[in-house]
């Protein structure tokens, strides 16, 4: 039923680590999805979950004898998501109503500027951009008047799967409802932003009232950070997370990525020679749905007290002896790089690859093109110079989400 880990990378301390999680098990062995495995009591041996073990017999595999999902809906004691079915097929998801917010604020109070603004904004509202599947609650895949596309202090702004799809017409009223809600920060999925980005850039639109800019959803590139802060001339954070585990990690001011040992506890699994290796978080705060030893589908580097995202795991390429090459690996190579708005590295069964990409407002130099190409040969130990196109889109996966990297017969 479940998956076992292999080579688990943790630090020295990590007999004191798992320690900490034994208040928590008499609230875990209520759950009938742990019951079974937690009677030995040693949570380091306990088999890792996929979505898989989510899905089974959900919603029973959750609830406490006693209770029922029907009547906890109706006394709105609990909020029903799913997620995007990004490499999987959706998933339902079960949280304390209130718990989304609480979670997500103590990751973001990690990254000092912007809990000053939090601290000068209460009420802070945001403008949220991201793929209308993502989520079958709080995205919007059908149009709706604005006032059905606010909820609290969020205004859900886009509702195109394929932003290079949107006419002048739909950007200008997505930028005009933006300007009016005045929101203090943008909480985009880096594609969609930097695609409405260039259109405000045209058009000479600027957002006074926004401080600061999150991209999370999907891997964040940096040609998308450049563009987002270039335009808007705000700071720009990675923000990392899933529906299912909450918020996970959050870029501080020094371009480090924190987590938040209050809502999570995090392991590294099945680590390679560098430290990468798979993430693997428990939920520490979600009462109604706790993950233990969940299986994100991440390749995470822990960094000290931090962490480097590398992207997903079934988007990792392959050099020519072997060796994994992730997500962030491949980004790197296009720092400096100027020109190019989006791009999407293919990898063939054979190894060879194929670079297509989106120009900017300019496209790239035949020097910078060149320089590219040599730098993704060498990382990747191409035999031959990968072919690189310049394309006016590319499709998304069927959540709506994109890939930087994949390979042909993934």
């Amino acid at each position: 039923m479940f998956a076992l880990a292999e080579n688990p990378s943790e630090p020295a301390d990590a007999a004191d680590r798992f320690a900490r999680l034994a208040e928590f098990y008499p609230r875990w062995r209520e759950v009938p999805l742990y019951r079974d495995a937690l009677i030995a009591g040693d949570f380091s041996r306990l088999p890792l979950i996929t979505k898989r073990e989510i899905r089974s017999n959900f919603p029973n595999n959750f609830l406490r004898a006693g209770q029922n999902l029907d009547a906890l809906l109706a006394e709105k004691c609990v909020e029903l998501e799913h997620t995007s079915g990004t490499s999987d097929e959706r998933t339902a998801v079960l949280f304390a109503r209130g718990w989304w917010d609480a979670q997500e604020e103590r990751v973001l109070r990690l990254n000092g500027f912007i809990a000053s603004i939090l601290d000068a904004h209460p009420t802070a509202r945001r403008a949220t951009l991201v793929p209308p599947v993502c989520n079958g609650v709080v995205c919007f895949s059908n149009f709706m008047a604005k006032s059905a596309r606010t909820l609290g202090r969020t205004l859900f702004v886009n509702q195109a799967r394929i932003p290079f799809l949107l006419t002048d017409d739909e950007l200008a009223r997505m930028a005009d409802e933006v300007a009016e809600w005045s929101p203090q920060f943008l909480d985009l999925d880096p594609v969609h932003g930097v695609w409405f980005a260039r259109f405000c850039e045209r058009r000479g639109i600027r957002f006074p009232s926004v401080k600061f800019i999150l991209c999370s959803y999907e891997f964040v590139s940096v040609v998308h950070r450049k563009i987002l802060a270039r335009v808007f001339g705000v700071p720009v954070f990675n923000f990392y997370g899933s529906t299912e585990a909450g918020h996970l990690l959050v870029e501080n001011e020094a371009g480090e990525m924190r987590g938040c040992d209050e809502n999570v506890f995090y392991e590294i699994i099945n680590a390679d020679e560098k430290g990468v290796g798979e993430l693997v978080v428990t939920t520490l705060t979600n009462e109604i749905m706790p993950l233990l030893r969940y299986r994100v589908g991440d390749l995470v580097q822990r960094a000290g007290e931090n962490y480097r995202v590398h992207g997903r795991c079934r988007d990792a390429l392959r050099r020519r002896d072997g060796r994994r090459v992730t997500t962030l690996e491949v980004d790197n190579c296009f720092a400096g790089a100027q020109g190019i708005l989006h791009y999407q590295l293919k990898q063939a069964a054979d190894g060879s690859c194929r670079l297509q990409f989106i120009p900017d407002r300019e496209p790239p130099s035949e020097e910078t093109v060149n320089s590219l190409a040599a730098k993704l040969a060498d990382l990747l130990q191409l035999e031959a110079r990968p072919d690189i196109e310049p394309v006016k889109m590319l499709p998304p996966q069927t959540s709506g989400k994109f890939r930087l990297t994949c390979r042909a017969e993934a």
